[in-house]
Protein backbone atom coordinates (compact mmCIF):
# COMPACT_ATOMS: atom_id res chain seq x y z
CA UNK A 1 0.00 0.00 0.00
CA UNK A 2 1.12 3.22 -0.73
CA UNK A 3 1.14 5.20 2.60
CA UNK A 4 -0.14 8.88 2.65
CA UNK A 5 1.64 10.76 5.22
CA UNK A 6 -0.21 13.84 6.37
CA UNK A 7 0.66 13.50 10.39
CA UNK A 8 -0.11 16.49 12.29
CA UNK A 9 0.56 15.96 16.39
CA UNK A 10 4.42 16.01 17.23
CA UNK A 11 5.20 18.53 14.54
CA UNK A 12 8.13 20.76 15.94
CA UNK A 13 7.52 24.41 15.64
CA UNK A 14 10.65 26.10 15.24
CA UNK A 15 9.49 26.55 11.09
CA UNK A 16 6.16 28.06 12.29
CA UNK A 17 7.68 30.74 14.89
CA UNK A 18 11.22 32.23 13.65
CA UNK A 19 11.22 36.04 13.10
CA UNK A 20 10.65 37.71 9.49
CA UNK A 21 13.81 39.63 10.22
CA UNK A 22 15.36 36.71 11.13
CA UNK A 23 16.17 35.80 7.29
CA UNK A 24 18.63 34.06 6.87
CA UNK A 25 19.51 32.11 9.93
CA UNK A 26 15.58 31.05 9.06
CA UNK A 27 16.41 29.79 5.61
CA UNK A 28 19.60 27.77 7.14
CA UNK A 29 17.08 26.56 10.25
CA UNK A 30 14.62 25.59 7.47
CA UNK A 31 17.04 23.68 5.61
CA UNK A 32 18.47 21.51 8.41
CA UNK A 33 15.09 21.05 9.76
CA UNK A 34 13.79 19.64 6.81
CA UNK A 35 16.72 17.60 6.19
CA UNK A 36 16.54 16.78 9.77
CA UNK A 37 13.04 16.73 10.79
CA UNK A 38 10.85 16.80 7.77
CA UNK A 39 11.82 13.64 5.95
CA UNK A 40 9.41 12.13 8.28
CA UNK A 41 6.25 12.60 9.71
CA UNK A 42 5.82 12.38 13.75
CA UNK A 43 4.31 8.53 13.07
CA UNK A 44 7.91 7.54 11.03
CA UNK A 45 6.28 7.82 7.95
CA UNK A 46 8.43 9.07 4.91
CA UNK A 47 7.38 11.97 3.01
CA UNK A 48 6.63 11.78 -0.35
CA UNK A 49 8.85 13.77 -3.06
CA UNK A 50 6.71 16.41 -4.00
CA UNK A 51 5.16 16.64 -0.14
CA UNK A 52 3.59 20.50 -0.11
CA UNK A 53 5.54 22.07 3.03
CA UNK A 54 3.94 25.32 1.98
CA UNK A 55 0.12 23.96 2.60
CA UNK A 56 0.98 21.76 5.63
CA UNK A 57 2.53 24.82 7.31
CA UNK A 58 -0.52 26.62 7.27
CA UNK A 59 -2.48 24.17 8.14
CA UNK A 60 -0.46 23.13 11.31
CA UNK A 61 -0.14 27.28 11.88
CA UNK A 62 -3.71 26.78 12.88
CA UNK A 63 -3.94 23.16 13.88
CA UNK A 64 -0.92 23.27 16.55
CA UNK A 65 -3.28 26.38 18.51
CA UNK A 66 -6.12 23.11 18.27
CA UNK A 67 -3.76 20.80 19.73
CA UNK A 68 -1.87 22.98 22.44
CA UNK A 69 -5.46 23.48 23.83
CA UNK A 70 -6.53 20.53 23.88
CA UNK A 71 -3.63 18.88 25.26
CA UNK A 72 -4.10 21.17 28.49
CA UNK A 73 -7.85 20.21 28.75
CA UNK A 74 -7.11 16.26 28.73
CA UNK A 75 -4.38 16.99 31.09
CA UNK A 76 -6.66 18.65 33.89
CA UNK A 77 -9.16 15.60 32.71
CA UNK A 78 -6.80 13.24 33.87
CA UNK A 79 -5.21 14.76 36.48
CA UNK A 80 -1.95 11.84 35.94
CA UNK A 81 -4.39 8.88 36.97
CA UNK A 82 -3.65 5.70 34.98
CA UNK A 83 -7.78 4.79 34.71
CA UNK A 84 -10.88 6.44 32.87
CA UNK A 85 -14.38 5.74 32.85
CA UNK A 86 -16.85 6.30 29.86
CA UNK A 87 -19.56 9.47 30.24
CA UNK A 88 -20.74 12.07 28.45
CA UNK A 89 -17.77 14.55 29.42
CA UNK A 90 -15.31 11.78 27.90
CA UNK A 91 -17.09 11.06 24.79
CA UNK A 92 -16.79 14.94 23.85
CA UNK A 93 -13.62 14.99 24.84
CA UNK A 94 -12.55 11.83 23.02
CA UNK A 95 -14.45 13.63 19.41
CA UNK A 96 -12.37 16.95 19.48
CA UNK A 97 -9.49 14.37 19.63
CA UNK A 98 -7.28 12.45 21.59
CA UNK A 99 -3.67 13.97 22.35
CA UNK A 100 -1.34 11.53 20.68
CA UNK A 101 0.61 10.66 24.62
CA UNK A 102 -3.03 9.77 25.98
CA UNK A 103 -4.48 7.55 22.63
CA UNK A 104 -2.44 4.21 23.70
CA UNK A 105 -4.58 4.81 28.03
CA UNK A 106 -7.87 6.00 26.30
CA UNK A 107 -8.51 3.21 23.55
CA UNK A 108 -7.63 0.87 25.98
CA UNK A 109 -9.98 1.81 28.56
CA UNK A 110 -12.73 2.80 26.04
CA UNK A 111 -12.87 -0.29 23.76
CA UNK A 112 -12.85 -2.91 26.89
CA UNK A 113 -9.10 -3.92 26.03
CA UNK A 114 -7.65 -2.96 29.04
CA UNK A 115 -10.37 -4.92 31.13
CA UNK A 116 -9.59 -8.08 28.81
CA UNK A 117 -6.11 -7.81 29.56
CA UNK A 118 -6.38 -7.18 33.65
CA UNK A 119 -8.19 -10.57 33.32
CA UNK A 120 -6.32 -12.46 31.37
CA UNK A 121 -2.29 -12.08 32.78
CA UNK A 122 0.15 -14.15 30.65
CA UNK A 123 -2.66 -14.91 27.88
CA UNK A 124 -0.50 -13.55 24.99
CA UNK A 125 2.85 -14.80 26.09
CA UNK A 126 1.14 -18.18 26.28
CA UNK A 127 -0.19 -17.61 22.64
CA UNK A 128 2.93 -16.97 21.85
CA UNK A 129 4.79 -19.78 23.51
CA UNK A 130 2.38 -22.42 21.86
CA UNK A 131 3.10 -24.50 19.13
CA UNK A 132 2.47 -22.59 15.72
CA UNK A 133 0.39 -23.74 12.78
CA UNK A 134 2.62 -23.43 10.10
CA UNK A 135 0.22 -22.13 7.15
CA UNK A 136 -0.65 -19.17 9.49
CA UNK A 137 3.29 -18.14 10.11
CA UNK A 138 3.69 -18.44 6.62
CA UNK A 139 0.85 -16.28 5.55
CA UNK A 140 1.75 -13.37 8.07
CA UNK A 141 5.41 -13.92 7.15
CA UNK A 142 4.53 -12.92 3.56
CA UNK A 143 2.92 -9.54 4.28
CA UNK A 144 5.41 -8.30 6.70
CA UNK A 145 7.71 -6.33 4.06
CA UNK A 146 4.84 -5.37 2.42
CA UNK A 147 3.39 -3.52 5.97
CA UNK A 148 4.91 0.39 5.70
CA UNK A 149 7.08 0.04 3.67
CA UNK A 150 7.86 3.75 4.18
CA UNK A 151 7.42 3.63 7.64
CA UNK A 152 11.09 3.67 9.08
CA UNK A 153 9.90 2.01 12.27
CA UNK A 154 9.08 -1.21 10.36
CA UNK A 155 12.31 -0.95 8.10
CA UNK A 156 14.90 -3.92 9.36
CA UNK A 157 17.46 -1.59 9.76
CA UNK A 158 15.77 0.46 12.34
CA UNK A 159 16.07 0.05 15.96
CA UNK A 160 14.09 -1.16 17.12
CA UNK A 161 12.27 -2.61 14.26
CA UNK A 162 8.73 -3.49 14.70
CA UNK A 163 8.73 -5.90 12.22
CA UNK A 164 9.19 -8.47 15.27
CA UNK A 165 6.46 -7.01 16.82
CA UNK A 166 4.11 -6.91 14.07
CA UNK A 167 4.73 -10.58 13.42
CA UNK A 168 3.79 -11.79 17.24
CA UNK A 169 0.95 -9.50 17.82
CA UNK A 170 -0.61 -11.17 14.51
CA UNK A 171 0.39 -14.88 15.69
CA UNK A 172 -1.05 -14.58 18.95
CA UNK A 173 -4.07 -13.19 17.49
CA UNK A 174 -4.19 -15.89 15.02
CA UNK A 175 -3.67 -18.54 17.51
CA UNK A 176 -6.50 -16.66 19.84
CA UNK A 177 -9.24 -16.38 17.06
CA UNK A 178 -8.38 -19.33 14.50
CA UNK A 179 -12.04 -18.72 13.08
CA UNK A 180 -9.91 -15.43 11.78
CA UNK A 181 -6.73 -16.37 11.78
CA UNK A 182 -5.22 -13.86 9.41
CA UNK A 183 -6.18 -12.07 6.38
CA UNK A 184 -5.03 -9.22 4.15
CA UNK A 185 -5.70 -5.89 6.05
CA UNK A 186 -4.95 -6.94 9.62
CA UNK A 187 -1.05 -6.25 9.54
CA UNK A 188 -1.92 -2.39 8.50
CA UNK A 189 -4.48 -2.84 11.71
CA UNK A 190 -2.18 -4.14 14.01
CA UNK A 191 0.79 -1.87 12.64
CA UNK A 192 -1.08 1.21 13.63
CA UNK A 193 -1.76 0.12 17.11
CA UNK A 194 2.09 -0.75 17.56
CA UNK A 195 2.99 2.99 15.88
CA UNK A 196 0.25 4.68 18.45
CA UNK A 197 0.95 1.66 21.66
CA UNK A 198 4.43 0.75 21.19
CA UNK A 199 3.39 -2.25 22.99
CA UNK A 200 2.81 -5.77 21.53
CA UNK A 201 0.21 -6.80 24.34
CA UNK A 202 -1.79 -3.47 24.25
CA UNK A 203 -1.78 -4.13 20.63
CA UNK A 204 -3.21 -7.34 20.76
CA UNK A 205 -5.98 -6.84 22.67
CA UNK A 206 -7.15 -3.71 20.74
CA UNK A 207 -7.19 -6.14 18.14
CA UNK A 208 -8.92 -8.47 19.91
CA UNK A 209 -11.73 -5.52 20.43
CA UNK A 210 -11.64 -4.16 16.99
CA UNK A 211 -12.34 -7.86 15.60
CA UNK A 212 -14.13 -9.56 17.82
CA UNK A 213 -16.63 -6.78 18.94
CA UNK A 214 -16.36 -3.59 17.28
CA UNK A 215 -15.94 -5.41 13.70
CA UNK A 216 -17.82 -8.78 14.05
CA UNK A 217 -17.06 -10.89 11.15
CA UNK A 218 -15.16 -8.24 9.28
CA UNK A 219 -12.40 -11.23 9.06
CA UNK A 220 -14.11 -14.32 9.13
CA UNK A 221 -13.69 -16.17 5.87
CA UNK A 222 -16.94 -15.08 4.31
CA UNK A 223 -16.43 -11.65 5.34
CA UNK A 224 -20.31 -10.72 5.92
CA UNK A 225 -20.05 -8.28 8.09
CA UNK A 226 -18.04 -6.21 5.83
CA UNK A 227 -20.55 -7.46 2.94
CA UNK A 228 -23.10 -6.35 5.29
CA UNK A 229 -21.59 -2.95 6.51
CA UNK A 230 -21.08 -2.09 2.55
CA UNK A 231 -24.74 -2.75 1.78
CA UNK A 232 -25.76 -0.40 4.88
CA UNK A 233 -24.02 2.09 3.55
CA UNK A 234 -25.80 2.00 0.60
CA UNK A 235 -29.11 1.79 2.04
CA UNK A 236 -28.01 4.53 4.07
CA UNK A 237 -27.09 6.55 1.00
CA UNK A 238 -30.41 5.72 -0.69
CA UNK A 239 -32.35 7.39 2.02
CA UNK A 240 -30.15 10.29 2.85
CA UNK A 241 -27.88 11.46 -0.66
CA UNK A 242 -30.87 9.78 -2.80
CA UNK A 243 -28.83 11.32 -6.16
CA UNK A 244 -25.97 9.52 -5.45
CA UNK A 245 -27.33 6.80 -4.75
CA UNK A 246 -29.06 6.95 -8.42
CA UNK A 247 -25.90 7.26 -9.88
CA UNK A 248 -24.77 4.20 -8.54
CA UNK A 249 -27.64 2.37 -9.76
CA UNK A 250 -27.79 3.71 -13.24
CA UNK A 251 -24.35 2.93 -13.65
CA UNK A 252 -24.61 -0.61 -12.10
CA UNK A 253 -21.70 0.24 -9.48
CA UNK A 254 -21.56 -2.31 -6.82
CA UNK A 255 -20.91 -0.42 -2.84
CA UNK A 256 -18.30 -3.00 -2.85
CA UNK A 257 -16.35 -1.75 -5.63
CA UNK A 258 -15.69 1.53 -4.19
CA UNK A 259 -15.90 1.51 -0.37
CA UNK A 260 -14.72 -2.19 0.32
CA UNK A 261 -10.95 -0.80 1.06
CA UNK A 262 -12.73 2.52 3.60
CA UNK A 263 -14.02 -0.27 5.74
CA UNK A 264 -11.55 -3.06 5.78
CA UNK A 265 -8.43 -1.33 6.35
CA UNK A 266 -11.00 1.61 8.62
CA UNK A 267 -9.58 4.15 6.17
CA UNK A 268 -5.85 3.78 6.47
CA UNK A 269 -3.73 4.40 3.41
CA UNK A 270 -7.12 5.84 2.15
CA UNK A 271 -6.93 9.28 4.67
CA UNK A 272 -4.34 11.04 5.75
CA UNK A 273 -2.51 9.83 8.90
CA UNK A 274 -3.70 12.22 11.48
CA UNK A 275 -7.15 11.86 10.13
CA UNK A 276 -7.41 8.13 10.52
CA UNK A 277 -5.99 8.50 14.54
CA UNK A 278 -9.02 11.10 14.85
CA UNK A 279 -11.42 8.71 13.23
CA UNK A 280 -10.03 5.52 15.54
CA UNK A 281 -10.42 7.96 18.46
CA UNK A 282 -14.21 7.92 18.13
CA UNK A 283 -14.25 4.00 16.79
CA UNK A 284 -12.78 2.73 19.57
CA UNK A 285 -15.25 4.93 22.47
CA UNK A 286 -18.35 5.18 19.90
CA UNK A 287 -18.03 1.74 17.78
CA UNK A 288 -18.54 1.31 14.26
CA UNK A 289 -21.01 3.48 13.59
CA UNK A 290 -18.48 5.90 13.22
CA UNK A 291 -17.50 4.44 9.43
CA UNK A 292 -20.56 5.26 8.24
CA UNK A 293 -20.53 8.92 9.78
CA UNK A 294 -17.36 9.04 7.87
CA UNK A 295 -18.63 7.83 4.90
CA UNK A 296 -21.88 9.73 4.62
CA UNK A 297 -19.97 13.00 5.05
CA UNK A 298 -17.23 12.44 2.37
CA UNK A 299 -20.09 10.91 0.35
CA UNK A 300 -23.10 13.94 1.27
CA UNK A 301 -20.50 16.79 0.56
CA UNK A 302 -18.99 15.17 -2.88
CA UNK A 303 -22.21 14.34 -4.24
CA UNK A 304 -22.16 16.67 -7.37
CA UNK A 305 -19.09 15.55 -8.34
CA UNK A 306 -20.01 11.82 -7.74
CA UNK A 307 -23.51 12.57 -9.43
CA UNK A 308 -21.47 13.98 -12.71
CA UNK A 309 -19.71 10.74 -13.54
CA UNK A 310 -20.65 8.59 -17.00
CA UNK A 311 -19.71 5.62 -16.64
CA UNK A 312 -18.42 3.18 -14.13
CA UNK A 313 -14.61 4.28 -14.20
CA UNK A 314 -16.03 7.77 -14.00
CA UNK A 315 -18.15 6.59 -10.46
CA UNK A 316 -14.67 4.69 -9.28
CA UNK A 317 -12.70 8.34 -9.83
CA UNK A 318 -14.75 10.04 -8.04
CA UNK A 319 -14.56 7.85 -4.83
CA UNK A 320 -10.77 8.29 -5.20
CA UNK A 321 -10.92 11.90 -5.41
CA UNK A 322 -13.15 12.73 -2.72
CA UNK A 323 -10.50 11.03 0.03
CA UNK A 324 -7.91 13.67 -0.85
CA UNK A 325 -7.73 17.53 -0.81
CA UNK A 326 -7.77 19.99 2.17
CA UNK A 327 -11.16 18.53 3.37
CA UNK A 328 -9.52 15.16 4.30
CA UNK A 329 -6.60 16.87 5.42
CA UNK A 330 -7.80 19.22 7.81
CA UNK A 331 -8.56 16.69 10.45
CA UNK A 332 -10.27 18.77 13.44
CA UNK A 333 -12.93 20.08 10.74
CA UNK A 334 -14.07 17.21 9.05
CA UNK A 335 -14.28 15.40 12.30
CA UNK A 336 -16.88 18.10 13.51
CA UNK A 337 -18.82 17.85 10.40
CA UNK A 338 -18.91 14.02 10.56
CA UNK A 339 -21.30 14.97 13.48
CA UNK A 340 -23.34 17.33 11.83
CA UNK A 341 -23.58 16.53 7.78
CA UNK A 342 -24.82 13.18 8.04
CA UNK A 343 -27.49 13.91 10.60
CA UNK A 344 -29.16 11.24 13.66
CA UNK A 345 -27.48 7.95 13.02
CA UNK A 346 -27.81 5.57 16.43
CA UNK A 347 -27.20 2.14 16.63
CA UNK A 348 -30.56 1.05 16.38
CA UNK A 349 -30.74 2.24 13.56
CA UNK A 350 -27.68 0.32 11.80
CA UNK A 351 -28.63 -2.56 13.76
CA UNK A 352 -32.11 -2.70 12.04
CA UNK A 353 -30.50 -1.98 8.74
CA UNK A 354 -27.61 -4.70 9.04
CA UNK A 355 -30.51 -7.59 10.15
CA UNK A 356 -32.07 -6.49 6.57
CA UNK A 357 -29.05 -6.51 4.50
CA UNK A 358 -27.52 -9.58 6.28
CA UNK A 359 -30.73 -11.77 5.43
CA UNK A 360 -30.49 -10.41 1.93
CA UNK A 361 -26.86 -11.51 1.39
CA UNK A 362 -27.18 -14.82 3.15
CA UNK A 363 -30.26 -15.42 0.84
CA UNK A 364 -28.31 -14.51 -2.44
CA UNK A 365 -25.27 -16.50 -1.52
CA UNK A 366 -27.12 -19.65 -0.47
Amino acid sequence: MEKRSKATNGIPTSRLTLGAADGGARDRVDRVDRDRVDRVDPYGFERSKDFDFESYEELMSEYLVVLTRRSIKWSKLLKGRGKVEKNLKLKRYVRKGIPNEHRSLIWMAASGAQEQLEKNPGYYQSLLGAQHDHKLVEAICTDLNRTFPDNIQFQKTSSPCLQKALHNVLLAYGHHNPTVGYCQGMNFIAGYLLIITKDEEKSFWLMEALIGRILPDYYSPAMLGLKTDQEVLGELVKARVPGVWQTMAEHNVMWTLVVSRWFICLYIDILPTETVLRIWDCLFYEGSKILFRVALTLIHRNQTLIQQARSLPDVCQSFKEITHGPFVDKCHTLMQKIFTEPGSLSMSTISKLRATCRARIVAEES
